[in-house]
């Protein structure tokens, strides 16, 4: 061993002494991953005529191998390239120089490692629930990693849940797989020596074997019928199942029979018929194995009636109506007549023949199997028309009629007393019912045929199944009876109709009189006595108590009209007296007692009624009222508030003039809920807050850009200054002229003279009111004498208002002698109440 070492020393010597070129190899030293590639720069100090590289063989290493390359770059250095090392490539390399006798070399240590390598983590790995699942992760480098595993981001607790187990090859085992531990793996790599780290993500899909639920094992269907057999089995599992369908195990794919929706889990069956009775299979497949279920198809028949005939007879025979009808299973018959219907226990089966007879005996209904019967022992005229035989089982019915003409003499229907006046025409009604309808009536008076030579004030109108006889008394003699009688081949008959003269009606009764500040509302109830004849009008008349002229209002009766009336125009706290009159087209009769009352004083007016719209921009609100009862004394104006409901407080305050109807409130926040109030105020006070609560809308995400579309053309604007100015510039010349002219117009009101027209004669003829507001400028209310006040309401019955159609009044008259006292009231209106809209012509008058 010494000699050995001693020999090598030597040699080594001998070598250094000789050489005399310096080498070194670039890097020093090499650690390569396997598969990875690396170079060694060999540099020569000096000039070398052979530069040669030596592997861990010892052996030279010659050009152009494909894994290992030297390459000469210039005279003093060369390269050596390692692709894709492999363990085989490691260890000592040298780089050898010479030039003649000049010699030098370097050596290089190569080692080889290997770093974390996945070689087989695949990604999705499926298992079937409730296997033992094996979750593969082969991971290699040298030293050996550690492997841990994570699931949705959290290391896995082996302790925790017994079913996980990491195997000695690093896989995960998990016993008895569930649905819930799919999901997305994470195998994670570590190598402590050089801290590496590496992971794959494995996705891990559980497959469920198919489940199916059978909603309705058997299911009923109908044959013959447009309506197809649909059978359904539900199917669960994952992946999702491929379900087919099967009959004595031959698959049942017939596009023209069979229908399927998507997933086939729907079997639809056209056209059924009783061939189509049986058992049906669905079978569920998917990757984790397949399941199956039976189904049961039961078909019935629907009930039709196979036989049923019309009928032709006399009244007092004996006629029998027969039914047949035929189905699976044998249904029940019955029969019904009109609204008449024969129960169920009354009926019979095919189990159980049964007869039924009527309460007067004289229908008999017999039933036995398919067949019933249905039996009128004395025919009457009014047993005609149409009998329904109904044949019905649990899955359907079936009805068709028979027709049973009744052969009859002539029946006679009308008003037997029918009432008019002298020169008024009326109407006597002979109805004549009768089979076969060929029917000869005549009208017979005093026992001869009318018309004739003594009764010219009487004509004859005819119809298919009546007979009109028009009257019009002249005198006592007309009224009494006319007969009128009738005749087919089945025989004869006569009637009575009495002609009375009408009387005009009683007085109608006031039952309430129901006052308010200038309004009263007056409820009454008809006359006992109308006269024989419709009433068609109500005289009204009321004044104040005790003085004065009546004012007389005359409302016709037309649909609709109830027993109410309100009068308007009244005086606040004043005693007024009305009574009541009926008229028809006899005459007017006698007028009502007269009734008092007092109408309440003037008071704070009622809150009016909102109505709230949102406007298109959708943070606008078209807030809009209704006026009702102003106390006695006119609205000033409406004041309206709002606020956010959150908000404590509320926005600057609204005065809108009397007149006015909306109010539009703007620029509101949007998604916001805000409450609203409007508050009517005269001269007595201010009405409790009408109030009302909305939300705007949400904004919306962009606002559309107008472009140039939406802004006017300069020159337009232009034209348009232009006209303006020209139309000022025309209306102050006629203003000009007008007052030099006439002395009117705008500048004859500034230089404060009145103009002679009607129109100032009239303002001088009003009153004004004047209310400051906040502005402290006036509010001026103009209002002649003529003009009604405003409608009203109080607590109970509801009062007429805008919104309340009132009549339509006729002119008003009055004797020519008789003028008004001091103090009487303006001609007031009177309306119909309760929501009864009429268009009327009326009357007044005062008497």
């Amino acid at each position: 061993m010494l000699r050995s070492r001693d020999a090598l020393l030597a040699s080594l010597l001998l070598v250094g002494c000789a050489a005399s070129l310096e080498v070194q190899i670039t890097p020093t030293h090499g650690e390569i991953s396997l598969g990875e590639s690396k170079f060694f720069m060999c540099d020569v100090g000096g000039v070398a005529k052979h530069i040669d590289w030596f592997g861990p063989s010892g052996d030279r290493i010659e050009p152009n191998r494909p894994d290992l390359t030297v390459t000469r770059n210039d005279e003093s250095s060369s390269t050596l390239t390692i692709y894709k090392a492999g363990t085989e490539d490691a260890g000592t390399y040298k780089c050898v120089a010479t030039n003649g006798d000049q010699q030098g070399e370097a050596t290089v240590q190569v080692k080889m490692f290997q770093r974390l390598t996945f070689t087989n983590a695949p990604s999705p790995q499926e298992f079937n629930e409730g296997d033992n699942a094996n979750i593969v992760c082969d991971v290699v480098s040298s030293p050996p990693p550690t492997v841990f595993w994570k699931y949705k981001g959290t290391k896995i607790q082996m302790e925790k849940d017994v079913r996980f187990k990491v195997l000695d090859n690093n896989h995960l085992q998990i016993r008895g797989i569930k649905k819930t531990d799919e999901g997305l793996y994470m195998c994670e790599a570590r190598l402590m020596a050089r801290g590496e780290i590496d992971l794959r993500a494995i996705n891990v899909v559980v497959n469920v074997l198919p489940t199916i639920r059978i909603w309705q094992t058997e299911v009923n269907a109908t044959a013959d019928a447009e309506h197809p057999a649909v059978l359904t089995c539900a199917v669960d599992g994952y992946p999702e199942p491929m379900v087919t369908w099967t009959r004595n195990g031959v698959k049942l794919e017939d596009e023209v029979k069979y229908g399927f929706n998507d997933d086939g889990s729907e079997m639809t069956i056209m056209d059924v018929t009783k061939l189509d009775e049986g058992e049906y299979t669905c079978i569920a497949k998917n990757k984790a194995g397949e399941n199956e279920k039976e189904l049961s198809l039961r078909v019935f028949v629907k009930p039709k009636i196979t036989y049923i005939v019309n009928k032709t007879t006399s009244e007092m025979e004996e006629e029998t109506l027969t039914c047949e009808a035929t189905g699976d299973p044998t249904p029940t018959i019955s029969w019904s007549y009109g609204e008449h219907f024969f129960t169920e226990g009354e009926q019979a089966s095919w189990t159980r023949p049964e007869q039924h007879k009527s309460l007067d005996g004289n229908v008999v209904v017999r039933s036995d199997a398919r067949v019933s019967s249905l039996t009128l022992k004395y025919v009457k005229y009014t047993d005609a028309g149409q009998y329904l035989c109904t044949a019905r089982s649990t899955i359907g019915e079936d009805k068709q009629a028979a027709y049973l003409e009744v052969r009859y003499a002539p029946k006679i229907h009308g008003t037997v007393a029918v009432y008019t006046w002298e020169g008024n025409p009326v109407n006597i009604s002979c109805e004549v019912r009768a089979y076969p309808s060929d029917v000869s009536i005549v009208w017979l008076r005093d026992g001869l045929q009318l018309p004739n030579s003594n009764s010219t004030n009487v004509k004859i109108f005819r119809s298919p199944t009546s007979s009109y006889l028009q009257v019009t008394p002249e005198s006592e003699n007309d009224f009494g009876s006319y007969n009128c009688t009738a005749s087919n081949e089945m025989g004869t008959e006569s009637k009575e109709f009495l002609l009375i003269q009408a009387e005009v009606p009683s007085a109608p009764f006031i039952d309430e009189v129901r006052p308010f500040s200038t309004t009263a509302l007056i409820q009454f109830e008809e006359p006992e006595s109308t006269g024989g004849v419709p009433v068609l009008k109500y005289r009204t008349q009321w004044r104040v108590e005790g003085r004065g002229s009546w004012v007389t209002r005359i409302h016709e009766v037309q649909d609709g009209f109830g027993n109410e009336l309100t009068i308007t125009g009244l005086k606040p706290d004043t005693s007024y007296e009305v009574k009541l009159s009926a008229a028809n087209g006899k005459g007017e009769g006698e007028s009502s007692s007269a009734e008092l009352f007092k109408t309440a004083p003037v008071r704070n007016p009622n809150p009016p009624k909102l109505e709230g719209s949102l406007q298109a921009a959708g943070n606008s609100l078209k807030v809009s009222w209704i006026a009702q009862d102003d106390g006695g004394s006119p609205i000033l104006h409406y004041l309206v508030r709002y606020k956010p409901i959150q908000g404590s407080e509320w926005k600057p305050e609204i005065r809108m003039p009397s007149g006015s109807e909306h109010v539009v409130l703007r620029g509101l926040e949007w998604d916001t809920e805000y409450s609203v109030y409007v508050v009517a105020e005269n001269q007595k006070g201010k009405s409790q807050p009408a109030t009302m609560s909305f939300r705007t809308s949400s904004k919306p995400e962009a606002i559309p850009d107008l472009g140039e579309e939406g802004v006017l053309p300069m020159g337009t604007m232009l034209w348009a200054g232009i006209l303006v100015v020209v139309f000022v510039l025309l209306l102050l010349a006629v203003d000009v002229t007008c007052y030099f002219v006439n002395k009117c117009g705008l500048i004859m009101c500034l230089c404060g003279k009145s103009g002679t027209g009607t129109k100032g004669h009239n303002l001088e003829e009003g009153k004004a009111a004047f209310v400051k507001d906040e502005s402290k400028e006036p509010i001026v209310e103009v209002r002649t004498e003529d003009e009604c006040t405003a409608n009203h309401n109080a607590a109970g019955p509801v009062e007429p208002n805008e919104t309340t159609p009132l009549t339509k009044p006729e002119k008003i008259y009055a004797d020519e002698k008789s003028k008004l006292e001091e103090g009487d009231l303006p001609h007031p209106l009177i309306s119909a109440a309760h929501n009864n809209v009429i268009q009327t012509n009326a009357t007044e008058s005062k008497v």
